[in-house]
């Protein structure tokens, strides 16, 4: 890998990490705005401790781990700062396994936000997708099925992996609705 590829990934991390920052503070302030000081107070600390340590220390390290089981626990810790080949190759195996969770996890979040969600853009198609937003749950089955065959021409581990991205979208999706139908109540 170049010098070039290496600071063009690293303005890439910085800029995507940038972006998801401002938009979950966004997000954070709404959040914090309905609740009381005590509960302010837990979000925050909470919050920041589990997306710091949890989503963004232990979670990929047990991804690395989960999908690179030769390597270990301790293994798939030390494989960050190494340059052994086999470490290498095992971890670059692993990266379609990954992009194709991921990868069906955001086109179900976009199919989601496109269908469903209530958007006043001012757009022509904004009101036909709302009025066909039943579709949504038809669209995605295909798109899965289409996926999962695929894959399973390749690898049966990347079909798994597009049916658990498609699972960590409607147990995500479930959760949100659950807790706005009580924050209704």
């Amino acid at each position: 890998m170049g010098i070039i590829s290496i600071i063009l990934i690293i303005i890439g991390l910085c800029l995507f990490e940038v972006v998801s920052s401002i938009d979950n503070a966004v997000i954070n302030a709404e959040v914090l705005s309905t609740m009381s000081e005590k509960a302010k107070k837990w979000f925050l600390l909470y919050g920041i401790l589990f997306a710091v340590f949890i989503v963004r220390g232990l979670l990929p390290w047990a991804i690395v781990w989960a999908t690179n089981q030769s390597l270990g626990p301790i293994g798939a810790l030390t494989a960050t700062f190494s340059n052994d080949p086999h470490i290498i190759e095992s971890i670059e195996y692993s990266t379609p396994i990954l992009m194709l969770g991921g990868g069906v996890f955001l086109v179900f979040l976009f199919l989601h936000w496109l269908f469903i969600e209530d958007k006043h853009l001012g757009l022509a198609t904004e009101e036909f997708f709302l009025k066909n937003g039943t579709w949504f749950y038809a669209v995605v089955s295909v798109i899965l099925v289409g996926i999962v065959a695929v894959a399973l021409k390749y690898n049966p581990v990347l079909a798994l992996s597009a049916v658990i991205g498609s699972s960590a979208f409607f147990i995500t999706d479930g959760f949100k609705k659950m807790l706005k139908k009580t924050k209704k109540s």
